[in-house]
């Protein structure tokens, strides 16, 4: 079986919040971005505190809390342009609770924001359920666990 070329990739990654520099290594986020992605991608990556996060996540989304990821996406073809916000805060709380380790769930998360910037979603439970069954298959062949395994 040949396996394909991962298409192109121009990253940006942004730390507002450097907490987590050394858990996420230039070549580990274009790593899982290029996992997930299909066609060409233009992404800016950003790692932000509670703040920042609970601010976009009331503007854009009418929620006021931080949430774990924020995918913005501003084109789907030919290329796939978007910014993917992460709340450092959020993601090692997430990664705490559920014993996981911190670059795991960032690795989650970045698939999970990836796959939104393609056009994937999970607002009803057939496309919840499709969307879970890419990012276990993604996951699996970067050799982590797969998230939505039933414990």
């Amino acid at each position: 079986m040949t396996r394909r070329a991962a298409p192109p990739l121009q990253l940006s990654l942004q730390f507002a919040d450097a907490s987590h520099r050394a858990a996420l290594p230039r070549h580990r986020v274009a790593r899982c971005l290029r996992a997930a992605m299909q066609r060409p991608a233009q992404f800016a990556v950003r790692i932000v505190g509670a703040e920042e996060g609970r601010a976009l996540n009331r503007d854009y989304r009418g929620q006021d809390h931080a949430t774990n990821v924020l995918t913005f996406d501003y084109e789907h073809a030919p290329v796939v342009v978007a910014d993917l916000v992460l709340c450092a805060p959020v993601v090692a709380a997430e990664a705490a609770a559920q014993g996981l380790a911190l670059e795991d769930h960032y690795a989650h998360l970045l698939v999970h924001g990836a796959l939104h910037a393609q056009g994937h979603d999970h607002e009803v439970e057939a496309q919840a359920l499709a969307m879970e069954a890419r990012e276990s298959e993604i996951l699996q062949g970067l050799g982590l666990a797969d998230p939505y395994r039933r414990r």
